[in-house]
């Protein structure tokens, strides 16, 4: 089973990651450390996410002891909203990698495609119009810098996608989007597999608890089903599911005994008559946006923020 997904660059990302999302510091460097000894490579963070500066001892404690070194790891950090200006783009990796305490990230994303007025907060009333294709150019600049492995972006429809793809000098490597049984991005993963472009699931369990999302993938019918049936949590069904149809997974948690469980998905796999149930369950987005949707603003509905994939 593939422990890891080769992207355009010609780098390999591993197929689970941790999620850092709502990770509060004082437990987010814990989890990362956990993480990290269990066998998990990859750890994904942003900058609105407000812990990297935590995340950045935790790695540097486990380098300095010898737990792992950095080139072992692919750690992502993402462009937040608010610094989609070409001025603004290197300022925000650098303060990334300060924080992480490290020379470079594997892979940076432009967290969304909608853009905030500098400063403010993540609602409809702040919203200014983007303009991807100068972002993007600030993106390639850090690509030639070294500071970034690897560019991509998050959140971005399949429409959004092509539109990057038609102006940019570098394709992006990954599209990080919301992918669970629930929501299983059919179109866009079409899209992304003719281009190249490798798809990441964020919220692979649904992400319950989360203010954004509301849905339980881990209480849908099918997922328990064959989650009884091969002896296995209805978590590690769906993450499971996740690598089996061809993209990586970032469940996130704080506790170790679901941090080693989320991991242990690969010495085993899900016949092909319990995986074609999967294609059964009615499919809906779970994270909507209505927060960032007024019929006299920017997106005057939830179909035309995700241009018709809802």
């Amino acid at each position: 089973m593939a422990r890891f997904f080769m992207l355009n660059t010609g780098a390999q990302m591993p197929s689970v990651g941790l999620g850092t999302y709502q990770a509060d510091p004082g437990v987010v460097g814990e989890a990362v450390a956990s993480a990290i000894k269990v066998g998990y490579r990859h750890i994904d963070c942003a900058r609105i996410y407000g812990n990297e500066k935590e995340i950045g001892l935790s790695l540097k404690k486990l380098f300095d002891d010898g737990v792992v070194k950095r080139e072992d790891l692919f750690i992502t950090s993402k462009l937040w909203c608010d610094s989609h200006a070409p001025e603004d783009v290197a300022e925000e990796i650098n303060s990334t990698l300060r924080d992480l305490q490290l020379d470079y990230v594997d892979l940076y994303l432009i967290h969304c495609p909608f853009r905030l007025k500098k400063g403010t907060s993540l609602r409809a009333e702040n919203l200014i119009q983007p303009d991807i294709p100068s972002t993007w150019s600030a993106m390639e600049k850090l690509y030639d810098s070294g500071k970034a492995r690897a560019i991509g972006v998050s959140n971005f429809s399949t429409k959004k996608l092509e539109d990057l793809l038609s102006i940019a000098r570098i394709p992006p490597a990954v599209n990080q989007v919301e992918c669970h049984p629930i929501w299983q991005q059919t179109k866009l993963r079409s899209f992304c597999q003719s281009k190249g472009v490798h798809l990441s699931g964020y919220s692979p369990l649904g992400s319950p608890g989360t203010k954004w999302i509301e849905g339980n993938v881990l209480a849908n019918s099918v997922v328990t089903e064959v989650a009884e049936k091969l002896g296995k949590t209805a978590a590690q069904v769906a993450l499971r599911w996740g690598i089996q149809f061809g993209h990586s997974v970032l469940p996130k948690s704080i506790k170790e005994s679901r941090i080693h469980e989320n991991f242990d998905v690969f010495d085993w796999s899900i016949p092909d008559d319990l995986f074609a149930k999967f294609s059964t369950i009615q499919q809906a987005r779970l994270m909507g946006g209505d927060f960032i949707v007024n019929p006299q603003g920017l997106y005057k509905s939830v179909e035309e923020l995700w241009d018709g994939e809802i």
